[in-house]
């Protein structure tokens, strides 16, 4: 299907553009030519903006289920009382549920990609072939990050053989090589949450099926502590050891690394998936972002899971993102609104191999159109500025992803979202009942090697 789009402003390579039409076919762009009149069949997007849809570039999907069930806990506390104990309870169903919730609420925000780190395995497929239907249905373009995940202290349905979870991710990403909007990816959990042989086995994948692959990396400052009593050597420093930091590596959250570690990753050209908010509810720290480009690193943004941050918006990521660096380095210049908006779409589609998160010929057409009367975007100074700092998700009206329109204003067109909601409401009446939480039994100190990155 062949549709041209005419909005009042376009976000091209060279900037704000006006009286351009931006044809999609095929699931991608065609062409961004002048436009003398709007012909039959053309999709008027007047009083509008046109920018390229935003790339989450990691999040758990299941987790927003379990919103506001761990606010105001610390890692351990968070993770033993409410993620452990409560996805024990998500049969296929609920995972799916899950996601589907997951994804509306990142479109209606405007992210057009996301990244599902899954790892509720249940010794096969089946659970992550129903996150990507879900997504497939609700319209997403999904990278589905396959766990491999082996630490004997997690739940057992979290938890693979090296030989199972090697098989079972090859199969998957051959299972989906051809899909248009699905990406299949290896992830080693973690230093902590997967062995060396795990780790290795992740890697190889990505090099044989030529893909990404993802892992948590330094997120807490104890964690690299932990690596380098066990490992004689910190997170980076270990996975270099393994031969895993390259191009093809994604690590997430980078927040506690020394200044050779961020050159050996820019050396090494691995990338990074920045998740700023999750970083502060947990009270992680704070990673060190123009150090890491400065030194070559390829960064794109992530929201985390839904229990960890709450909000599921990249370009409130890139708010927190500026603003963190310039209280971090007192310098309100640290890092600007240009950078931080190429953060959050074509710089995290290139760490993915996605080739979107810009409006130019031949690139997927992922887009999302902003209301220009929106108040959150006046006083007219400088726009693309002001959709970093100050815009509203009210703003977002319609998204396109694959060039498929999957909201028109400001409502899902693909599922019925008061249905979605009731279901959400069924799965997780009593969840926070106090009854519920106070079930769940004392806190326990964190013992020796447990993982801190979920």
């Amino acid at each position: 299907m062949t549709q041209r789009l005419i909005p009042d402003l376009v976000l091209t390579e060279a900037g704000w553009t006006s009286g351009r039409g931006v044809t999609l076919e095929g699931g991608r762009i065609a062409s961004i030519e002048p436009v003398d009149r709007p012909s039959s069949g053309d999709v008027t997007l007047a009083g509008k903006a046109l920018v390229p849809g935003t790339v989450n570039a990691h999040c758990h999907t299941f987790q927003s289920l379990l919103r506001g069930l761990g606010d105001d806990l610390d890692f351990t506390g968070w993770r033993d009382r409410v993620l452990y104990p409560f996805s024990e309870r998500l049969d296929r169903r609920g995972i799916a549920l899950g996601a589907s919730f997951a994804f509306a609420e990142m479109l209606l925000g405007g992210a057009t990609t996301c990244v599902d780190f899954f790892y509720l395995q249940d010794e096969g497929n089946e659970n992550a072939e129903a996150v990507i239907e879900a997504a497939r249905a609700v319209g997403i373009r999904l990278v589905l990050a396959r766990a491999m995940y082996d630490w004997e202290g997690a739940p057992k349905r979290y938890r693979e053989t090296v030989a199972d979870a090697a098989r079972r991710t090859r199969e998957l990403i051959a299972a989906h090589r051809e899909d248009q909007t699905t990406m299949v990816q290896p992830a080693p959990h973690s230093p902590h949450g997967a062995s060396s042989e795990m780790i290795r086995a992740g890697s190889e994948i990505a090099e044989t099926e030529v893909t990404r692959f993802h892992i948590h990396v330094a997120e807490a400052r104890s964690e690299g502590e932990r690596t380098l009593r066990e490992h004689g050597a910190t997170p980076i420093r270990y996975l270099d050891g393994l031969g895993v930091l390259g191009p093809r590596m994604i690590g997430v959250h980078c927040v506690w690394l020394d200044d050779e570690e961020i050159g050996l990753m820019g050396a090494r050209r691995a990338a990074l998936a920045y998740c700023p908010s999750s970083n502060m509810f947990l009270g992680d720290g704070i990673t060190r972002v123009p150090e890491l480009l400065k030194a070559g690193v390829r960064i794109g943004l992530g929201t985390d899971g839904g229990c960890t941050n709450n909000r599921l918006s990249v370009f409130e990521e890139m708010r927190m993102t500026s603003l963190l660096q310039r209280v971090r380095l007192l310098d309100g210049a640290a890092i600007d609104a240009v950078t931080a908006f190429g953060l959050g779409t074509r710089s995290g589609a290139e760490v993915l191999g996605v080739e979107a998160g810009v409006i130019a010929p031949g690139r997927l057409a992922d887009l999302v159109a902003v209301d220009l009367d929106d108040a959150s975007l006046h006083p007219r100074i400088d726009l693309l500025k002001s959709m970093v700092y100050a815009m509203s998700c009210r703003a977002i009206t319609d998204v396109w992803v694959h060039g498929r329109r999957v909201v028109e204003s400001g409502r899902l067109v693909t599922v019925d979202e008061r249905e979605l909601l009731a279901q959400v409401r069924e799965l997780t009446q009593g969840w926070c009942a106090p009854q519920a939480v106070a079930g769940l039994g004392p806190r326990r100190p964190r013992r020796d090697g447990e993982p801190w990155s979920i």
